[in-house]
């Protein structure tokens, strides 16, 4: 059996990844993370590109291709922490495509899929959905409350942007006082996709921090060797590949049984989530450490993928709170999960 991309899948990767270290220099990442704001020409060309409508249906203005081509724009997408909204504009089209009507999909798909009309999704607690992407910019915002869910028009809801930890990306909150057009579909199928598309994204934040762990302690030395040749750093360096290639493995499975095996989605979305999450976390935290006093300053980029990937960690769902799904798909207690 071949696990590796088809040719157009290999394609799509190798595409994305030159195109974004063109356009997305260390510099020009930082003016934009410090500004807390996007390029629209940039957004433009991502467009121009098809991205936004990778897995949407032909008949819908997109590429009809599927999951596992989304998961790995989203990849290349977290490795060069573009500031951009395509994330959310992807799990809004999920959701649409997934649980949306004819008239809904026919309605909102084509401005997701072209990227001039964008959506976002926000989980709705307590009457409002308190961390939404990019819903500032967005022309329909999906809220998802339990396993029902609802497209708001941007302009009846109430938007009110907040600051978090991550600048590379636009947050508010959103409260729509109970308006908008219900879902009727598959709710938790939309979400399940969502959810592999941003574990997606943390799979690439975690492949960033490794390498540039790896390439600091080759060339950072103490007592004339590099610190990389310490058995401390070594172990730490290997803990860091094992995580990522972890995630990347949760994360391309989930993706693969969204396009072949959808039964299994849910498990797999949660693993995947669940993995990436804590993956994305630790990662970070551990090229930090590797790289000492340097990777505390603000000169250096890690701390920008450091908080990325600690609020991707917590939308759609906590690590534990996918963990706490696992264990109720697979028909475990929750102490068997987290023993």
């Amino acid at each position: 059996m071949n696990f590796d991309f088809t040719d157009d899948q290999q394609a799509i990767k190798r595409t994305a990844h030159d195109f974004l270290a063109d356009r997305l220099k260390p510099d020009k990442r930082r003016e934009l993370a410090e500004a807390g704001s996007y390029d629209d020409g940039f957004w433009n060309e991502i467009a121009e590109l098809g991205w936004p409508g990778i897995f949407i249906e032909e008949d819908h203005g997109g590429q009809g291709l599927g999951a596992v081509e989304l998961v790995i724009l989203q990849e290349e997408l977290g490795y060069a922490l573009a500031p951009t909204p395509f994330f959310s504009n992807a799990a809004a089209g999920f959701l649409i495509q997934q649980a949306g009507s004819d008239e809904q999909k026919e309605r909102w798909l084509p401005g997701i899929a072209s990227g001039e009309a964008r959506g976002t999704v926000g989980v709705v607690s307590n009457g409002e959905a308190v961390l939404v992407p990019d819903a500032d910019s967005a022309a329909v915002i999906v809220l998802v409350d339990g396993e029902s869910a609802s497209a708001v028009e941007a302009g009846s809801a109430e938007v009110e942007s907040r600051d978090t930890i991550d600048s590379t990306r636009r947050f508010s909150r959103v409260s729509a006082n109970g308006g908008g057009e219900q879902l009727g579909g598959d709710v938790q199928a939309g979400l399940d996709r969502a959810e592999i598309a941003l574990a997606a994204e943390l799979v690439g934040i975690s492949q960033w921090a490794l390498e540039t762990a790896v390439a600091y302690a080759k060339e950072r030395k103490q007592f004339d060797r590099p610190i990389g040749a310490y058995q401390a750093v070594a172990h730490r360096c290997a803990q860091m590949m094992l995580e990522t290639e972890g995630a990347r493995s949760a994360v391309y499975y989930a993706g693969w049984t969204a396009d072949n095996e959808p039964d299994t989605t849910p498990l797999a979305a949660s693993m995947a989530k669940a993995y990436a999450a804590d993956a994305g976390w630790r990662v970070t935290a551990s090229s930090l450490q590797v790289h000492g006093g340097i990777g505390f300053t603000w000169e250096h980029d890690l701390h920008f993928f450091l908080k990325r990937a600690r609020t991707d960690g917590h939308l759609l769902g906590s690590a534990r709170s996918h963990r706490d799904r696992v264990a109720e798909l697979a028909g475990l207690s929750r102490a068997a999960a987290t023993a």
